[in-house]
């Protein structure tokens, strides 16, 4: 939608990517997932990717099918500035991922750290949803990194949901298969801690 399009070009515009509350030096966490569930040759899509140096890191350790995708193109410039040449062989989309137009059965696995929690609205989980179904290879893994039940009420501005395992594996429903799921306290820039809870599933 326009509105929340402008609202995340609007805030990397106007703040540095270091100084976004959910900027990692390093996804450690992300990346020991993914490669706990797939190796270098699988096709992953990072969801509101956008600044984030998940990409640095899966590019350093020689995955070569990777698409990062963020609604804000000001982020994906960022990675791809950051990246120089070597961001040519990464596949970067510019879109809502509720609307976005995703190919078909291509990824082995789906990361997103920190999107899906601002989904408030149901008809927006469930077109998510969609697209994951839509998306997402039939035993293909799926990892998400939402608010957990001590996290923040907002988050940039804008109210997010916050999610206990049970919570959000019913969001997914019976076609994904809860693999397991941890909790991670984020420090933020700013020195607050922010809950995470990272659920892994595969598509059945």
């Amino acid at each position: 939608m326009p509105g929340r399009r402008q609202h995340w070009e609007d805030v990397y515009r106007n703040r540095a990517v270091d100084a976004v509350s959910w900027f990692q030096p390093q996804a450690a966490t992300s990346r020991r997932l993914i490669e706990a569930c797939a190796g270098p040759s699988a096709h992953v899509i990072d969801v509101g990717g956008g600044a984030s140096v998940l990409v640095d890191n899966l590019l350093d350790a020689g995955w070569r099918y990777l698409t990062v995708l963020d609604i804000a193109e000001p982020a994906l410039a960022a990675s791809r500035a950051r990246l120089g040449a070597r961001g040519e062989a990464v596949t970067w989309i510019v879109g809502d991922i509720t609307q976005a137009e995703l190919p078909a059965a291509r990824y082995d696995v789906w990361h997103d750290r920190a999107v899906f929690h601002f989904l408030t609205d149901a008809a927006d989980r469930m077109r998510y949803v969609a697209q994951l179904l839509k998306s997402v290879k039939r035993g293909g893994h799926v990892i998400i990194a939402a608010f957990g039940p001590g996290g923040p009420l907002q988050c940039s501005g804008l109210d997010v949901t916050r999610y206990a395992p049970e919570a959000l594996h019913a969001e997914f429903g019976a076609a994904f298969r809860l693999i397991g799921h941890e909790t991670e306290i984020h420090r933020t820039p700013q020195g607050k801690d922010q809950e995470f809870l990272y659920m892994h599933f595969q598509r059945t």
